[in-house]
């Protein structure tokens, strides 16, 4: 069995929404909101889509760019629209729209470029004739089945479906189940199957349990246990291509995603939305390749991070550790003297991380650090502590602000 500690090494992914609703930018929700019924839907959108730019390769190569240590890829989404050659869903990409396997090259691409392999699922699928409706915007109960026969149907197909994903394209290292947490479709049983197809994948918790992975989406919501976690965001406001939304995140609010994640023991997954030809949105290069430069510098200080003791302070924050190593991370300018009243721990040295040496001293309960001059944000330092770090005293009110 492979360790699964990969997960934890990079605490940075990339996930990428593409299918049939990126065409013409009206987002992924479409055949749902607007009543499109499964033949215009078809004829609009899936026959239009033609993935004509697709380049795998460069998505990788952005990916590894921009610090990330895996991608996930929608497979397939809500909608029932496959893009792999699925020989039990004719609703895919190699009969309709780009005609080819696009599974197929993007596992090749992420696992020759060294990242490790996730995809997407939906259980969900508006477009089968046994799910109770592509305008059933919940997950089905127990009485929303047209019958017993229908629901067994319905979990043969999906099953059907993840033997294919998970048994043609060699080792894949991560599934992503969508949608609410179901109670009758038999996960359990299915997440069994899974891990005799890829004994060593790691499983997010949509399909119930057991699960490997819990995921939040739009927001940061640690467990209260140390279980592997994930928050899963947009880039924008939207999780497939949208011509219309230019509500972009900028570089220092997807490096606050990613500390706020790390130092809470956590991973960010970050979704960007390809174009239907399969090009990543200019913008979103822009501000991920500006992100990844700080990240070069700074992966030292989320990768394996954990959970910190220390509440929060003024300026240093968020806060990283891992080992005897903590990281004071400088959103806003600290000006020329740090005092930090949280460290029990004696320290060792200090200094800026990928720089110079830090002059400090501890006063009692407090430390200082001293900075050589006004430095530009964002930045962050490093502590070498003795022992495991511990604080001074333990947080006792409920506010903490973000």
């Amino acid at each position: 069995m492979e360790n699964k500690n990969w997960f934890n090494e990079s605490r940075y992914g990339l996930f990428i929404h593409w299918g049939a609703y990126s065409v013409g930018g009206r987002g992924e929700w479409i055949m749902n909101r607007e009543l499109i019924p499964h033949q215009e839907y078809k004829e609009k959108y899936a026959q239009n889509f033609t993935a004509s730019a697709y380049d795998p390769e460069k998505w990788a190569a952005c990916a590894v760019k921009w610090g990330m240590g895996y991608a996930v890829l929608t497979t397939r989404h809500h909608d029932g629209f496959a893009l792999w050659d699925s020989k039990v869903n004719a609703f895919n990409a190699a009969n309709i729209g780009p005609k080819r396997d696009l599974v197929a090259p993007y596992v090749k691409a992420m696992r020759d470029a060294g990242l490790k392999v996730g995809l997407y699922y939906s259980p969900a699928n508006w477009s089968h004739p046994d799910y109770p409706g592509a305008f059933f915007r919940d997950w089905p109960g127990a009485n929303d089945w047209k019958d017993e026969a229908a629901r067994q149907r319905f979990i043969a197909f999906y099953r059907a479906e993840q033997e294919e994903l998970l048994t043609s394209y060699g080792k894949i290292d991560y599934l992503w189940f969508d949608g609410c947490i179901p109670e009758n479709i038999d996960g359990a049983e299915t997440i069994t199957m899974i891990r005799r197809w890829q004994p060593d994948i790691l499983i997010n918790n949509r399909l119930g349990v057991p699960y490997d992975v819990k995921v939040c989406e739009q927001t940061i919501n640690p467990p209260a246990n140390n279980e592997n976690w994930e928050a899963c965001m947009t880039l924008n406001d939207n999780w497939g291509w949208h011509a219309g939304d230019n509500h972009w995140k900028n570089a220092d609010e997807v490096i606050r995603l990613l500390l706020a994640c790390a130092e809470k023991g956590g991973n960010l997954l970050l979704n960007i939305g390809p174009r239907e030809d399969g090009t990543i949105p200019e913008e979103s290069c822009r501000i991920l390749d500006a992100a990844g430069e700080w990240l070069k510098r700074h992966k030292i200080t989320i990768a394996n991070s954990r959970r910190h003791p220390f509440s929060w302070n003024c300026t240093a924050r968020p806060i990283t550790y891992k080992d005897n190593r903590i990281y004071l991370h400088f959103l806003n300018a600290p000006g020329k003297e740090f005092c930090w009243g949280e460290l029990k721990n004696r320290a060792v040295s200090a200094r800026i991380v990928g720089g110079e040496t830090l002059d400090f001293k501890q006063v009692g309960e407090r430390l200082f650090l001293y900075f050589p001059e006004e430095m530009q944000t964002p930045f962050s330092a490093e502590l070498e502590i003795e022992g495991e770090p511990e604080a001074i005293r333990s947080q006792t009110t409920f506010w903490i602000p973000e």
